[in-house]
């Protein structure tokens, strides 16, 4: 196996383990950015999903990732919050504009202007970071545009605000730079200040480079024209492979869309089912409360007027009974004792006429109802209406208290035609009214 093939073998590998190390990560982040940015209609989370999903195509599609990341611009300057987003917005278009004009070989004028822009937001906000990340975004357009010098510039400036997060991608093009300016040891120094840590891609541009550095020294020109083109060769089954599974992912992407779309339904149809039955359930309990509330409220009303109409049923009684004891006639039959008792057909007419006046007419009701009634009969219904005793009955008919009970019961019998022995003649004579 010669050199050449060794050289591509190890770099397939590095290249392969970071693509996989990468791929997973990717995906979980473009698939939450996409759910999030479905489902809530809030735009900063739009801008964020936008720009998220341009990252995820930048290697493979930079041309999608420049339109993703100016629709995500375009949502930003439309509702402003954070500079600090608005120079991060700027500084990935500007490198999105950047890559697509390096493989197209076209102007960088796009990208510098938005760089451009990023810095001066940044330098006027005093925000260190990002001067250091857009520094090193021009850094890299001017490598791109062979202005190593200017790249130099760019890059040692750069380091000298970079934070340890940033250093490594200040010191990569600084140390690019000075390697295409053929700056041999300022290169290998640059990249020796590079702690790659666990970044498996980084430690591979790093070694790579350092062992082009060695090879120059040793003047192996033709050894290292075989190094770049075995590197070219990765690189285009990198990018191919890249666009391949920007494919793969954007068809699984869709689906997975649908998918979600039809679990978002079947969910939202269920919460609704959920909300109408507890909406029902709640108007029901409501109803059997309102009718619960209407009966009791009824029965209060009724209980309260049932209340009233007995206590003015025996106020009612109690005038009568009032009217009635005060007339001499009612005194004359309340006496006592057995003496025999003697009323007077004007005394007779009297009562008579007294208790049609505090009774509706109940007695001439009664002889318009049985026109046929002798008049003992009827004399017999008001003693018996006026609660006399048989015994008193007794003593006004000159008969015994038998023959009193027998002829109410014959006068219930053939007149009223009550055949019932529980029915009292007093209870037949309160449901004639008049």
């Amino acid at each position: 196996m010669d050199i050449k093939t060794l050289y591509i073998l190890v770099i397939s590998i590095l290249l392969g383990a970071c693509s996989r190390q990468q791929q997973s990560t990717d995906e979980q982040i473009a698939a939450n950015c996409l759910d999030e940015a479905e489902v809530s209609g809030d735009w900063h989370t739009k801008y964020i999903a936008y720009q998220r999903q341009a990252e995820m195509l930048s290697q493979g599609n930079p041309e999608e990732a420049l339109r993703l990341m100016m629709k995500a611009l375009a949502i930003y300057e439309q509702h402003p919050d954070d500079e600090h987003n608005y120079v991060i917005l700027l500084d990935y278009a500007g490198t999105y504009a950047a890559q697509v004009a390096y493989i197209n070989e076209g102007s960088y004028d796009e990208a510098l202007d938005y760089v451009n822009r990023a810095y001066d937001i940044a330098k006027h906000r005093q925000m260190p970071d990002m001067m250091c990340q857009t520094l090193t975004s021009l850094a890299n357009i001017a490598w791109a545009r062979e202005d190593y010098r200017q790249a130099v510039n760019y890059a040692r400036e750069a380091d000298s605000l970079a934070t340890d997060d940033l250093r490594p991608g200040a010191l990569q093009v600084l140390a690019r730079s000075y390697l295409s300016l053929n700056m041999l040891d300022s290169a290998e120094t640059a990249y020796r200040q590079i702690e790659p840590g666990t970044d498996v891609h980084l430690a591979y541009i790093v070694q790579s480079n350092l062992a082009i550095i060695a090879l120059r020294r040793m003047g192996a020109t033709q050894l290292e024209d075989d190094i770049d083109e075995a590197f070219e060769q990765i690189e285009s089954f990198y990018f191919k492979a890249m666009e391949q599974k920007d494919q793969y992912y954007q068809q699984s992407l869709r689906q997975e869309k649908e998918n979600q779309q039809l679990d978002y339904r079947s969910r939202l149809y269920r919460r609704t089912l959920l909300i109408v039955i507890i909406a029902a359930v709640i108007i029901l309990v409501a109803v059997v409360m309102a009718l619960r509330y209407r009966i009791r409220m009824l029965r209060q009303q009724r209980a309260f007027e049932q209340s009233k109409l007995e206590k003015a049923n025996e106020v009612v009684t109690f005038l009568q009974n009032f009217i009635l004891e005060r007339t001499e006639v009612m005194q004359k039959l309340n006496q006592s004792g057995d003496a025999l008792i003697t009323l007077k057909p004007h005394e007779w007419t009297e009562i008579e006429r007294t208790l049609n006046a505090i009774d509706s007419n109940r007695f001439a009701r009664i002889r318009e109802l049985y026109p046929n009634m002798q008049e003992d009969d009827i004399r017999l219904c008001i003693l018996t209406r006026l609660g006399i005793s048989n015994r008193a009955i007794g003593n006004i008919y000159c008969i015994t208290i038998s023959a009193v009970q027998h002829r109410k019961l014959k006068l219930k019998k053939d007149v009223f035609g009550e055949s019932n022995p529980d029915v009292t003649l007093e209870q037949i004579l309160k449901r004639i009214e008049s």
